[in-house]
């Protein structure tokens, strides 16, 4: 299939964008010719250009292709070989970006999964080198064992790449202590489109001359530039906002000579439409040992944004604002409750972080501020909060903002499209108000909240952009936007770049010889207009390449999951994630396990919701549920349900997975493993008629081979022992208790048939604490390995006899029981999605419980004191359904240490 690439036409010294046909047989000899020479990975299959499709922006742009460089050397042969196919060319990190910059009808050259070391840091210079392709926190936290810090750090930090934060000038919290990216860069290494490498940095007016006199393409480049700067440098001096947050258009200023002539920091922001960077030097900052976060509750965030010059000259750290639409959207979906109780009483909140090398100096200023702050108008509210465990949980509501104004309870999705607009600190009070205004104007909602102190607001706004109407709309929304901070003095852009997003609206910032000065600029590094072009300059229109235009109007698919967070529809679902990426961390939380393990974007959960949205979208996958492609990208997804609690909108991979199985085997034979283990209870049933038989099968030299191998079971592995006796057989023969309150035990497969003690030592426990077990012979099965590999009717079969046999005693107020975390975690989660319309689902589901979590919550006893020693290890969908805080606080009370 032939894609579109950008095709560049001159008209009256305007460069304008628009589109042709990239032969699908030139696009294969590239693919063979990047294949034949580089070591790293050549992806031109058409999942491949499906998952990269898109960032964390309204945009989409089918790629060309994508590669994967495994070193320095791959990447410059990448640059060349695209250079002699005349492709396009897009530097990718984490792929967050919100404004369209990092998706591109062009060759993607994704720098994450191999390129992202921290080369070297040099403590007494207070600098480090890094590969572009280095997540922030990699850095932060080696810098940590110095005291030191790479100062911008964006709510994505712990996933985000410093190649990509160059690319945009990113910034977040610490700007205020530290400023904007381009501000903490040193020296980079680049590399053109046309084949040139070099360090550039400040540059002295000697050592500028030194180089253009060398002569060769370097100093054509820095003869350009110098020219470019003399020629314009009034323009540059009167035309630019001198605000903190200005990140929208190309960094001019930095070309100055009283700015150090710094190359390098001209070209942060440039958002990969000039050069491929290679290396960054980047400076860091001390860290303050202490940290004292002074929380402010105002009675709205209006007046939280007046007192912004105030508290500034407090001399925080950071300065966060947050608004009460925010808080309220938090309250609805249930999240963060516990963290949200931190906050002070009020309607619009601050956050002034205080940072000293001494404890009590820290407190002591950190006091002073709300001392001041009682007499500021508005004022309700403070709590001053010393723990770092306190601090962190405030400042995850924060970071927390994009994700949970997504999809707010009862209301319209949001989207990005305005979400960054910076304005002088001092104005972001009457800002805020015309900012309210504007949207009320206009009928739109959305949250208000932001790096404050550096006049940065953020937001999400509920954009109708799949009909031609709202689309409309949205553009005479941001345009009168537009004119609100142009008039305020501020940028269109204050932390992520231009991109598609804003890059149209640009001549309203800048004059017309500034943009003509930014044209030459890019024109200077790469005069092929080969670099991401469309982006930033000369543009795309805002309404293009929309990912959710008009022509996206897929079928609603008859599904067996009823969807009840997506308005019953899997399209909703599929829609689901925003891109933000944090299921691309390296640690902390469950989410996500497959990627953490491969560091490939189509093992992450963004990765698989991505394919499956292009599955729906229809190109480049055609197939449906059939497509391979989809299969692939959501075969090592382990279905552990981890992201359905760390994901900040709630991706729930793993009902996704099993929804797509169902379909994509749906009168196909499945692969032989499925059989083995999502039939197991089946299996399990006939065993113990023979449970010596079935276990010399799987353990007997030779035959436990083939077992294996038919099981997909690793031949290291040592496959568990069926059990003599079955936990029913036991509990079937063993005396009746006379007395004691009664409740139903729940047999699962795996504590009946493998290790029947558990059950055994649960009866125990139950009795002596005053309960009467019984325990149901019938054949039951939660279905738990079925739901994985999307055997759904045969799972449905097993529920209904479930819900058949467990309905009596549930009726009569008898708790249900279970030991096996996945099985209850099936009752609470698949039973209602699997059976919206039979209310005993949701019966059964309200009156299951975890043993510790009956014990904690039901049981009136008093647990033993153990005084010993435990490792606890929870279960994946322990911890993503019901949760490991009962656990905790029964161990707790038992005196264990664990």
């Amino acid at each position: 299939m032939a894609v579109t690439e950008p095709e560049l036409h001159s008209h009256a010294g305007r460069v304008q964008t628009v589109t042709r046909a990239y032969p699908a047989d030139k696009a294969q000899r590239l693919a063979a010719a990047l294949a034949a020479r580089i070591a790293g990975e050549v992806r031109f299959d058409d999942g491949s250009r499906a998952l990269y499709a898109t960032d964390g922006s309204n945009y989409r742009q089918v790629p060309i292709g994508v590669v994967i460089p495994k070193a320095v050397e791959d990447v410059i042969a990448t640059v060349r070989i695209c250079r002699d196919f005349a492709a396009p060319l897009l530097s990718r990190g984490g792929g967050t970006s919100l404004a369209g910059q990092c998706c591109n009808t062009a060759v993607v050259m994704d720098f994450s999964k191999y390129l992202h070391n921290v080369v070297s840091i040099d403590s007494a210079a207070r600098s480090a080198l890094v590969e572009p392709g280095c997540v922030l926190d990699f850095l932060r936290d080696a810098a940590e064992r110095y005291h030191l810090t790479f100062g911008p750090d964006p709510a994505t930090h712990d996933h985000n790449t410093l190649g990509g934060m160059i690319g945009n000038n990113s910034c977040g919290p610490h700007s205020v202590m530290a400023g904007r990216t381009s501000d903490n860069v040193e020296a980079l290494e680049i590399l053109t489109y046309d084949g040139e490498r070099f360090w550039v940095g400040a540059t002295s007016e000697e050592e500028l001359g030194q180089i253009i006199a060398a002569g060769g393409r370097r100093g054509e480049i820095y003869r350009q530039l110098r020219d470019l700067r003399d020629r314009y440098a009034d323009d540059i001096r009167r035309g630019y906002p001198q605000i903190p947050r200005r990140v929208s258009g190309y960094n001019l200023p930095y070309l100055l000579p009283e700015r150090g002539c710094n190359i390098a920091q001209a070209l942060v922001g440039s958002e990969g439409t000039c050069v491929v960077i290679l290396q960054a030097r980047l400076r860091l900052v001390h860290s303050p040992t202490h940290r004292v976060l002074v929380v402010l509750g105002f009675e709205d965030i209006y007046h939280a944004g007046d007192q912004v010059p105030q508290i500034l000259e407090h001399r925080p750290i950071a300065l966060e604002g947050l608004d009460d639409r925010l808080i309220y959207s938090l309250d609805q979906q249930g999240r963060l409750s516990r963290d949200r109780q931190l906050l002070p009483q009020g309607h619009g909140w601050l956050l002034a972080e205080i940072g000293e090398d001494d404890a009590d100096t820290a407190r002591q200023r950190a006091e002073a501020l709300i001392a001041a702050a009682k007499s500021w108008p508005g004022y309700v509210d403070a709590v001053c909060l010393v723990a770092q465990e306190q601090q962190a949980r405030v400042w995850k509501i924060r970071e927390s903002g994009l994700a949970v104004t997504a999809f707010p309870p009862g209301q319209p999705d949001t989207l990005e499209g305005w979400e960054d607009s910076a304005v002088p600190p001092d104005r972001v009070g009457p800002y805020l108000r015309d900012f309210r205004k504007t949207l009320d104007r206009f009928g739109y909602n959305g949250s208000l909240y932001g790096h404050f102190g550096d006049g940065c607001i953020h937001t999400r706004i509920d954009f109708d952009l799949q009909t031609e109407s709202g689309i409309q709309h949205y553009r005479r929304f941001v345009g009168a936007m537009a004119d609100l901070v142009e008039k305020y003095g501020g940028s269109f852009s204050g932390e992520h770049g231009d991109g598609q997003s804003r890059a149209e609206l640009l001549p309203k910032m800048f004059s017309p010889r500034l943009m003509q000065a930014m044209r030459e600029f890019k024109a200077i590094w790469d005069p092929q207009w080969k670099m991401n072009p469309g982006k930033l300059v000369d543009p795309y229109p805002i309404t293009s390449n929309l990912r959710f235009g008009t022509d996206f109007r897929p079928s609603e698919p008859a599904t067996f999951y009823a969807y009840p967070e997506d308005h019953g529809s899997f399209v909703h679902a599929a829609k689901r994630c925003v891109g933000v990426g944090e299921c691309r961390r390296h640690g902390g939380t469950v989410m996500c396990p497959s990627y953490m393990a491969t560091w490939e974007e189509k093992h992450s959960t963004r990765g698989r919701a991505r394919m499956l949205f292009e599955m729906l979208h229809g190109g480049p996958l055609t197939d449906g549920w059939k497509s391979e492609h989809v299969r692939d990208a959501l075969d090592l997804c382990l279905a552990c349900k981890g992201c359905k609690r760390d994901c900040p909108v709630g991706v729930d991979m793993a009902t996704y997975k099993s929804e797509f199985m169902a379909h994509h085997y749906a009168g196909r034979l499945r692969p032989p493993p499925q059989y083995a283990m999502g039939l197991i209870h089946y299996w399990s049933r006939l065993a113990a008629k023979a449970p010596g038989l079935a276990n010399y099968l799987t353990h007997g030299a030779g035959v436990s081979r083939i077992a294996k191998f038919l099981g997909g079971i690793s031949q290291q592995r040592e496959l568990p022992p069926y059990a003599a006796h079955t936990f029913k057989e036991w509990f079937q023969v063993r005396p009746a208790a006379e007395a004691g309150k009664p409740l139903i035990l729940f047999a699962d497969t795996f504590n009946n048939h493998f290790r029947p003690e558990i059950g055994k030592a649960a009866v125990e426990v139950l009795e002596w604490a005053g309960y009467r077990p019984m325990v149901p012979q019938q054949a039951l099965c939660c279905a738990r390995p079925m739901y994985d590999i999307g055997m759904l009717k045969s799972a449905k079969r097993l529920l209904r006899a479930v819900m058949d046999t467990l309905e009596p005693y549930v009726q009569q107020g008898i708790p249900v029981v279970g030991l096996e975390p996945a099985c209850v975690a099936s009752f609470r989660d698949e039973l209602p999605k699997l059976f919206p319309h039979d209310p005993r689902a949701r019966r059964l589901a309200d009156h299951t419980f975890l043993f510790s979590e009956f014990l904690e919550k039901q049981a009136d006893f008093e647990p033993p004191k153990l005084q010993r020693k435990a490792v606890l290890h929870a279960h994946c969908h322990h911890y993503a359904i019901i949760g490991t805080d009962t656990e905790t606080h029964l161990l707790s009370r038992m005196e264990l240490d664990f």
